[in-house]
């Protein structure tokens, strides 16, 4: 989710509290804590969405609607974002892994999966691959984290991180956070309006800030997982890169930095997607990275449709 929404501080959800419905899905007991889950569709393999920081599993609704069409397609949120049970950010990729392992099985979700990880959804989504290789099907990786990324960008870049890294971002005024609301209606006017508020609700008031939260281990301890984790399973691979106009990232960079940013990502999507026989990079030139899975539903759907077809 684009870090230029605005939040209020978080709401409680320490263990013995009451925590709010869903307006979609519903809880499950999992790894000792309750995780909102929304499957819709029948058939294998299961599609199970693993979003980015900042965003949320009702995110990725309208692009699961169409996925369920094929087969079963599947919606979550982590611990400490969403509809699920609060917990203390950042996590390890092995606690969020181990987690969506638990929670799939307490929904009774039969493997293997195809995996569509968003972002740091994407690092997560290897992690589970890397942990658990006979329970992946195959994975779509949508513009992901790259452990490598960190070490090939600009200076300007690693210290603009380290800096928002370091600190907490203050509360907005009313006024500013009516703003901010305005702003978002056009981004979820194609939700169902029983989902639509909540959602703005949700990534106005906490989506957000969890997302700042979830980042901040993200170069270095998860960077380490992942490079320490082993081999991914022989699946099929596919991943998308989006070089188009983000919002968020043109206000956070300047033009020479976010070039040289997308063209290190590029390369490094490129060396992922080869580690694999038969895996395959798409180059997404109109979408950008933080609502990819919208911009160009047609090419994650195709993605999935593919394969799909070849886990047959």
């Amino acid at each position: 989710m684009p870090h230029s929404l605005p939040s209020h501080p978080l709401p409680s959800r320490e263990p013995g509290t009451t925590l709010p419905e869903p307006p979609l899905g519903r809880l499950y007991d999992a790894g000792g804590r309750r995780l909102m889950l929304h499957r819709s569709g029948a058939g294998g393999p299961a599609v199970v969405f693993l979003p980015g920081a900042g965003q949320v599993g009702l995110d990725y609704l309208n692009v699961h609607a169409k996925v369920a069409e094929l087969t079963t397609s599947v919606l979550y949120d982590r611990a400490g974002t969403g509809w699920s049970q609060r917990a203390e950010l950042p996590r390890t990729a092995a606690e969020v892994a181990g987690e969506l392992h638990d929670l799939l099985r307490a929904a009774d979700v039969p493997g293997p999966y195809v995996l569509v990880g968003h972002s740091l959804g994407g690092a997560y989504a290897r992690h589970f691959a890397q942990r658990f290789p006979g329970e992946v099907a195959a994975l779509l990786l949508l513009d992901p984290f790259h452990e490598d990324l960190h070490g090939r960008v600009p200076q300007e870049a690693r210290d603009r991180l380290a800096q928002s890294h370091g600190q907490e971002p203050p509360d907005l005024t009313d006024e500013q956070f009516e703003q901010a609301r305005t702003q978002a209606a056009p981004l979820f006017a194609k939700w169902p309006e029983p989902v639509r508020e909540p959602l703005i609700e949700h990534h106005l008031r906490t989506a957000w800030r969890a997302g700042l939260r979830e980042d901040r281990n993200l170069y270095d301890e998860v960077a380490g997982e992942l490079r320490t984790g082993g081999g991914l399973p022989e699946v099929p691979l596919i991943v998308l890169t989006a070089l188009g106009h983000d919002d968020t990232q043109a206000h956070l960079w300047s033009d020479g930095v976010l070039r040289a940013i997308n063209e290190a990502k590029s390369a490094l999507h490129a060396q992922l997607a080869s580690s694999l026989p038969g895996g395959e990079q798409r180059i997404i030139g109109d979408a950008g990275h933080g609502w990819l899975h919208e911009e160009r539903q047609d090419a994650v759907l195709l993605a999935i449709g593919d394969l799909l077809d070849r886990t047959v």
